[in-house]
C-alpha cells in the first residue's frame, strides 16, 4: 500500500490607483485570487493480478475584482467562487499475459457561484449552480508477444445532472477510446489515436478593459440552454522514428468541438456581446526532431494549424479562430556538466487574428451609443512573435542529507516587443482608440531551493 497526500494555498493580490489631478477623481481596479487544493490518493497491490488505486480531492476558487471607472463613477463588483470535489476509483486486472483490463469509476460535483455589483445604475445579481458527473470507464490493453504491437480500447460512460433548480437537465454522453502502435520495422513505428471528450464547465470573458486586462475569465457552468456541455472529436496519425540518441517524428491531427458559445472566446468586435453557439474544428501537421549527446539535448518543432470557427447565425458563418496561429517553430538546447546545467530556447509563431474597424465607415453613429464599424472577424493577423530564454541550474550540497538548487534565468533576452493582442474601443467624444497589449520586456528570474 502507498499514501500520498497533498496540499497547496496560492493567493495573488493586485491593487491598482490612479488620480485624475483636475477632479481630484481617484479610480482603479484591485483583484484578489485564491486557490486552495487538497488531495490523497491509496495505491494498493492486492496480488500479483489485481492491483487498486482511489483517488479523492477538493478545491476551490475565489476571485474577487472591482473596478472604478473615470467617466461614470461607476464602480463595478465581480466574484466568482468554484468548489469542486471528486472520488475515483481505478482498478487494473493483468487478466493473463499479454492483457491487462482496467476499470474505473469516477465521481465529480462542480458548484459555482456568480456574483455582480454595479453601483450606477444600482444593479446587483447572484447566480448559483451546482453539476454532479457519474463516470463509468473500462478499457482492455493488449501488447503482443514480439512487443511490436500495442493497442489499447475502451469506453466512459458519463452521466451528467444539473441540481439548479432553475435550469436542471440530465445527460447521458458514451466517450469511446481508441490507441494502436505498431514498430514496422525495429526502430521504426506508427501510432493512431483517437477519443471522444465532453465538459459541463465554461469560462466566461469579460471585456479586456475590466481589470486592467489582468484577469477576464470567470468560470460558469453548462446549463444545456445557451451554454451546452461541449463535446469533442479528435484523431491523430503519425510515424515516428527513434534509434540510439536520435528521434524524429510526424503527426497529422485533426478535433471538432460543438457547443462552443462566442461569450467564452473573448471576442474584442461587433460579436463580443453576442452568445450564439457554433463549433471550431482543428487541423494540422506537426514535426519534432531530438538528438542526444553524453552532455546535450538538443530539439526542434514545427507545428501547422489550421483553426477555423462556424457559426451559422454569423456572417461569415466560417472565419479564423481567434487562437488560430498558423506556424509554431521552437529550437531548446540542455548542456549538462556535472553539477552545472545550462538551458535556452527560441520560440516563433506567426501572429494570431484580430479585427480592424472598417477603412470606409469606421462608425455606426445611426446606433445610441455610437458603435463602431468593424471588417470581416478576424480578417487582420498581428505581426509575429519572438522570444529567446536562458536559464542556468547549479546543484551543490549544504551538508551530508541536505541538498540546494540555484538557478538564473533570463526571459525574452533580447528585450524584443511583442504584441500579444489588439483590439479598439471608442473614448467619450467618439474617436477610436487602439489598445495593445504587450508582452513583458528582457526579465530575470532566480531561484534557491533546499531538498531534505
Amino acid at each position: 500500500h502507498q499514501i500520498r497526500l497533498s496540499l497547496i494555498n496560492i493567493n495573488n493580490d493586485l491593487d491598482y490607483r490612479e488620480s485624475n489631478l483636475a477632479n481630484s477623481r481617484i479610480l482603479g481596479s484591485d483583484l484578489a485570487q485564491k486557490n486552495l487544493s487538497i488531495g490523497g490518493s491509496l495505491k494498493s497491490k492486492w496480488n500479483p493480478v489485481f492491483s487498486t488505486h482511489l483517488h479523492a480531492y477538493h478545491t476551490k476558487y475565489d476571485l474577487t475584482s472591482r473596478s472604478i471607472y473615470e467617466s461614470s463613477g461607476q464602480t463595478l463588483e465581480q466574484k466568482n467562487l468554484v468548489d469542486e470535489n471528486a472520488l475515483k476509483v481505478h482498478t487494473f486486472w493483468n487478466v493473463g499475459t499479454p492483457f491487462l483490463w482496467e476499470n474505473g469509476y469516477q465521481f465529480t460535483e462542480t458548484s459555482i457561484t456568480n456574483q455582480t455589483s454595479v453601483s450606477q445604475p444600482p444593479f446587483e445579481s447572484m447566480a448559483k449552480g451546482v453539476v454532479q458527473s457519474h463516470a463509468l470507464y473500462s478499457q482492455l490493453r493488449y501488447q503482443s508477444p514480439n512487443k511490436r504491437l500495442l493497442a489499447q480500447t475502451g469506453m466512459r460512460l458519463n452521466y451528467y445532472k444539473n441540481r439548479d433548480s432553475l435550469a436542471t437537465f440530465d445527460k447521458f454522453l458514451a466517450e469511446p477510446r481508441l490507441n494502436l502502435s505498431y514498430e514496422i520495422v525495429k526502430d521504426l513505428t506508427v501510432e493512431a489515436l483517437g477519443e471522444f471528450k465532453s465538459q459541463a464547465t465554461h469560462q466566461i470573458v469579460d471585456l479586456e478593459q475590466n481589470f486592467l486586462g489582468v484577469e477576464k475569465r470567470r468560470w460558469i457552468l453548462s446549463n444545456e440552454k445557451d451554454l451546452p456541455i461541449i463535446t469533442s472529436k479528435q484523431g491523430s496519425l503519425g510515424i515516428s522514428y527513434d534509434h540510439n540518441k536520435l528521434y524524429t517524428g510526424l503527426t497529422g491531427f485533426y478535433k471538432k468541438v460543438n457547443g462552443v458559445s462566442i461569450s467564452t472566446q473573448g471576442f474584442e468586435n461587433e460579436y463580443q456581446f453576442n452568445g450564439e453557439i457554433g463549433e471550431y474544428d482543428v487541423r494540422g501537421v506537426e514535426v519534432l526532431l531530438n538528438a542526444k549527446t553524453e552532455i546535450t539535448s538538443a530539439w526542434l518543432s514545427y507545428t501547422y494549424n489550421e483553426n477555423t470557427y462556424e457559426y451559422d447565425a454569423l456572417d461569415p458563418n466560417r472565419f479564423p479562430n481567434n487562437f488560430d496561429v498558423r506556424h509554431d517553430v521552437t529550437f531548446g538546447g540542455i548542456v549538462t556538466m556535472d553539477s552545472f546545467k545550462l538551458a535556452f530556447g527560441i520560440n516563433y509563431r506567426t501572429g494570431k487574428p484580430y479585427t480592424q474597424p472598417d477603412g470606409e465607415s469606421p462608425l455606426n453613429t445611426s446606433l445610441f451609443p455610437t458603435r463602431i464599424n468593424y471588417q470581416p472577424p478576424n480578417s487582420s493577423r498581428l505581426p509575429e512573435y519572438f522570444r529567446a530564454d536562458a536559464s542556468a541550474l547549479y546543484d551543490f550540497k549544504l551538508s551530508d542529507g541536505i541538498n540546494a538548487k540555484v538557478g538564473l534565468s533570463v526571459l525574452n533576452f533580447t528585450n524584443r516587443k511583442n504584441i500579444l493582442d489588439t483590439y479598439y474601443r471608442l473614448t467619450d467624444d467618439n474617436q477610436i482608440e487602439t489598445i495593445e497589449t504587450v508582452s513583458l520586456g528582457l526579465t530575470p528570474n532566480f531561484s534557491f531551493r533546499v531538498g531534505f
